[in-house]
């Protein structure tokens, strides 16, 4: 007797552009066409682009991340009908596998420009900086940052359900009433912008009014929906209970990771990629109230990397900057700075800045808020685990200078 196979909800072309494609779409908004329809119950597996929809090229140059462009990102597979599900509900999403498409094992990590994007320590390091990873397994290694290798966990950085016209109304409200208010030289949000706004199938009115009021993916999640939460843990095995705002929850999922590290601190950090997800869907009736659920609640599975014991070789930074400034409880400033010591620690080996940048990126680093209750500094950690060298990083051990090469650049 035969056994059902898993279908594909929806596949992507690799060779055709990410905005021609029905399947995909780059803004949060409730109107935008579903692409499928999904059982109650049922396991499916979807397909998806990397973040940027293949603006990123696997050469030895930079400049493709300099000039990426942030209007058209994320392109997320979907949204998709989850049967019976409706506002109130919760949809459970069980992570089953995450694999980078065959024909194309390899994946990238970046440093954005200033001047483009950014990134967590972009005071520091202006300039646009990528690396190439290639896979063997569940191993990865890079031409662009040597003597590295370490296990990938692989995970999706966005899941999430379409909000209502409610709840996008008040994600563009409140992150409106921050950029009106904003006093430091620097976006923090992003509202809604039309330019390559895409919403699959959508006709030309409603994908106008989708790219007029369509809600970015790049904020860092938000309590409604789940969506860019880049949270490492939720790889195989993990389960995710999303809030149910619309009809058919409308689910979408991109923004495929090999591996990250706590933060991702150089924004494109991860180890991106192309791929395909393998999830299974049930619905909550009631989830919501049952729950008292205001936000997204994540179960990480049993897969992690292997380290052992006191294998984690930790730094710890405060709220005092780099400027010897002292901030009241600052996390934010903390964590920057226990990154800055990690970089100064393994520049020592003959790694340039950018390539530590990356690697505490994308590498499965754990980082930590330590403490947050004797005043004035809030005190954060990052643990880098020492087995991914192919040398000792202890800090007993002798240090021995390498030729580490370089990760690309752009163009001068």
């Amino acid at each position: 007797m035969g056994t059902k196979g898993i279908r594909t909800a929806v596949k992507v072309d690799l060779n055709k552009p990410a905005s021609e494609q029905a399947g995909l779409h780059n803004r949060w908004h409730p109107d935008v066409p579903s692409c499928g329809k999904i059982a109650n119950n049922e396991v499916v597996k979807i397909e998806c682009l990397d973040w940027t929809g293949g603006q990123i090229k696997n050469n030895d140059s930079a400049d493709d991340v300099k000039n990426v462009d942030l209007t058209e990102i994320h392109y997320l597979s979907g949204p998709f009908d989850i049967e019976t599900a409706e506002p109130g509900d919760v949809l459970l999403v069980e992570i089953q596998d995450v694999q980078p498409f065959e024909d194309q094992p390899w994946g990238f990590s970046g440093v954005f420009s200033a001047d483009n994007g950014g990134g967590f320590l972009d005071e520091f390091y202006p300039k646009a900086a990528k690396a190439i990873w290639d896979f063997e397994g569940i191993f990865c290694s890079s031409r662009h940052i040597p003597h590295v290798r370490f296990a990938g966990l692989i995970h999706p950085g966005i899941l999430g359900c379409a909000p209502s016209a409610e709840v996008l109304a008040e994600w563009n409200r409140r992150e409106g009433e921050l950029i009106a208010t904003n006093t430091i030289e620097r976006d923090v949000a992003k509202p809604p912008e039309p330019k390559n706004a895409h919403s699959g199938n959508a006709d030309e009115t409603l994908k106008e009014k989708i790219a007029r009021e369509g809600a970015r993916t790049i904020p860092k999640g938000r309590p409604e929906n789940g969506g860019n939460c880049d949270i490492k843990n939720l790889s195989r095995g993990s389960k995710v209970y999303l809030p149910v705002h619309v009809p058919g929850a409308k689910f979408s999922v991109g923004d495929l990771h090999f591996s990250q590290g706590d933060g991702e601190i150089s924004f494109c950090g991860a180890i991106e990629m192309a791929g395909v997800i393998t999830i299974k869907f049930t619905v909550i009736k009631d989830g919501m109230a049952k729950m008292a659920m205001k936000s997204p609640i994540f179960h990480p599975g049993p897969v992690e990397p292997q380290f052992g014991p006191g294998r984690y070789l930790t730094f710890e930074g405060f709220s005092v900057d780099h400027h010897g400034k002292q901030h009241y409880l600052d996390a934010t400033v903390a964590y920057r700075e226990t990154c800055l010591r990690v970089i100064e620690y393994l520049r020592r080996y003959g790694y340039n800045d950018y390539q530590i940048y990356m690697l505490l990126s994308c590498a499965p680093v754990q980082g930590h808020i330590a403490g947050l209750v004797d005043i004035p500094n809030a005190c954060t950690t990052m643990g880098v685990p020492m087995d991914i060298f192919d040398f000792d990083i202890r800090p007993e051990a002798e240090v021995v200078k390498k030729d580490m090469g370089t990760c690309a650049f752009e163009s001068s």
